[in-house]
Parts: structure tokens; C-alpha cells; sequence
């Protein structure tokens, strides 16, 4: 790649959601419940969770486009669909009655595929069919038995109540665009749509994961049938000053918080952390160039950092780490 900025930023920047932001003065935090410790600052920002699911309206329905520059200097339009893949929301309050159960899985039996994205097909779009072959492969990666549930629980109560969680498990031809899934979650889980991020805990976030669908003009390039995941937190704890979410290598947690580009009324929410799979080469990123590879290493290893300070199995997690390339 001939530019200063990687295939792998571009794309990043691509599906990176925009979202309307409000501010919230300190002489106002005394008449709500924070579910976290505001910064010594006069002035917190939010947004309402309705907006950011607002913003992935247009993707769901037609990809989003990132721009993929070759080594030569050619370039083509690259459209990625997004699915939730995973989601968690804490509150300071359960918003739940008593006969509603806290927790939303996915129902479907249909399991990943190893090659449900075919290089000899000829089309990055999404291929095969579902399989009972891959069903032992996966359930052996999705197996949530190494987690601690005394660790769990716990968590769970230092963090708040549990809202909403989901993890998807179905292949991905068989899963529905992201608007589609938050609309379905919302039957059950209103508060989807009225939430603020003010009202989230902390340990409140969600991944997406970014499917190829087709390129303009059609060439040929194995790099190009990537998959990512992307991670995002949804509490407004995150968003007080900008700076980036560091692993601290001695004690392998998170410290700093998500990075956020500020506007007098905007908020971006760039992903902390990523997952990738079918990366072949150096389309996306270059090895050699060590501050773009850098990033690259730090939001993988800041993705397996937050699920196992959440003490979480995430099943697409595994799935992109059994398979991952970045040869």
C-alpha cells in the first residue's frame, strides 16, 4: 500500500457509528442515579441508544463502503453487512419484573461452518450451507465450561444488573441484519430503545461483526473475503476525555477509556478492540510498517482482554481466533 493510511483504518473509519450527543452539566448529576462514578469534570456527554441503532439503518440495508487501495494503486469500493454478534447491558437498576427472565440468548441450532466463506467460489459474497460436520469443532470452541461462575456471578453483581444479553450462534447465512436483530430484541427488551448511555454501567458493550458482500469493480484478491469484529462500550464512563482504551501488560487489564472524537454535538465511537478472519497478506495491514501493525496487535488483544475482565465467552470470538490468518 502506497498511502499513509491502511486498508485496515479506512475500514475502521468506514463503520465507525456517528451518533448525536447530549451534554449533561454537573449541577444535574445529583437527580439521576449514575451506575458509575463521573469524571471531575462539569459537563458529561451521552447518547441514546435509539441513535446508534438508528445509525446502522443504512449498512444493515445496503453495506457499509470502504475504499481498498492495492499495492499498485488500484482501488476498489468494499461493502461489509453488519450482524450483532454479541451484546451485554448493565444497569444501575434491574429494569426487568420478576418474571422475566435477565438473560436473551439465541435460539438457533445452526452452528459456523469452517468454509462458510468459499475462496473457489469466485464471489466474496456469503456461501455454503449449514452442515451437522462442523457441529463438534464448534461446540468445543463456544464451550463456556473454563469459566469461573463463582467469577461470573460475582462480576454480574459488581457490575449491576443485567438487562439485555445475547451472543449469536447460528452460521452467518443464516443470521438477519443488525436492525433487524435490535428490532426483535426490542419486543421483549423495550428500554432498548429509550436507554441513555448515562444509564449503563461500565461493563455495558457489544461487538459487530462485518460480513463481505461484493466490491466495485470485481476483481480478484483473496484479502478481500475478510471478515472483522468490531467492539464498542455503550456507557458514557467511556467517553469522559478521549483517550484510548491500553492494555497494561503487567496486570492484563484495560485502563484509559474508548476512543471518542468530540464535536460540539456529535459523538464517534470507535472500536476498542477487533477480530478478524480470512486476513491473507498485507492488503489490510503491513507487518513492516510498525505503527499501523501495532494498533492492529493492541485492539485484537484489547478485544480478549474485556471478555476475560467480563469473565465472557463470546462464540464469533472463538470462532475468528481458531481460524484466524494474518499471512
Amino acid at each position: 500500500m502506497n498511502s499513509g493510511v491502511s486498508n485496515l483504518q479506512r475500514f475502521l473509519d468506514s463503520v465507525t457509528p456517528i451518533v448525536p450527543s447530549t451534554t449533561l452539566h454537573q449541577s444535574h448529576f445529583h437527580e439521576i442515579n449514575l451506575p458509575w462514578h463521573p469524571p471531575s469534570t462539569e459537563t458529561v456527554k451521552y447518547f441514546k441508544l435509539k441513535d446508534l441503532w438508528d445509525s446502522y439503518k443504512e449498512w444493515s440495508a445496503f453495506g457499509a463502503c470502504t475504499r481498498v487501495v492495492f499495492s499498485r494503486g488500484e482501488a476498489v469500493k468494499k461493502y461489509f453487512i453488519p450482524y450483532l454478534s454479541a451484546i451485554q447491558i448493565y444497569t444501575n437498576k434491574s429494569l426487568l419484573p420478576s418474571s422475566v427472565k435477565s438473560e436473551v440468548s439465541s435460539n438457533s441450532t445452526v452452528e459456523f461452518e469452517s468454509d462458510a466463506w468459499s475462496d473457489d467460489s469466485g464471489s466474496d459474497k456469503l456461501s455454503g450451507s449449514p452442515s451437522n460436520s462442523s457441529s463438534k469443532a464448534w461446540d468445543n470452541m463456544s464451550d463456556d465450561s473454563n469459566l469461573d461462575p463463582a467469577v461470573s456471578l460475582h462480576s454480574r453483581e459488581r457490575f449491576g444488573h443485567i438487562y439485555l444479553e445475547f451472543f449469536e450462534s447460528c452460521s452467518p447465512n443464516w443470521r438477519v441484519p443488525m436492525m433487524d436483530k435490535i428490532n426483535e430484541l426490542a419486543k421483549d427488551r423495550p428500554a432498548l430503545m429509550t436507554l441513555r448511555s448515562m444509564d449503563l454501567s461500565p461493563a455495558s458493550w457489544m461487538a459487530i461483526a462485518w460480513y463481505p458482500i461484493y466490491h466495485i469493480p470485481n476483481v480478484g484478491s483473496k484479502g478481500l473475503s475478510t471478515c472483522f469484529l468490531t467492539y464498542h462500550t455503550l456507557s458514557s464512563a467511556f467517553l469522559d476525555n478521549g483517550k484510548e482504551l491500553e492494555l497494561d501488560d503487567e496486570t492484563e487489564t484495560l485502563k484509559g477509556t474508548c476512543p471518542v472524537d468530540r464535536a460540539d454535538e456529535e459523538i464517534s465511537l470507535s472500536p476498542f478492540g477487533l477480530a478478524t478472519y480470512k486476513m491473507q497478506g498485507d492488503l489490510w495491514v503491513n507487518p513492516l510498517v510498525t505503527p499501523e501493525y501495532l494498533k492492529f496487535i493492541n485492539l485484537q488483544n484489547a478485544a480478549h482482554s474485556w471478555l476475560k475482565q467480563l469473565n465472557v465467552n463470546h462464540p464469533d470470538l472463538s470462532f475468528f481466533t481458531h481460524h484466524h490468518s494474518a499471512s
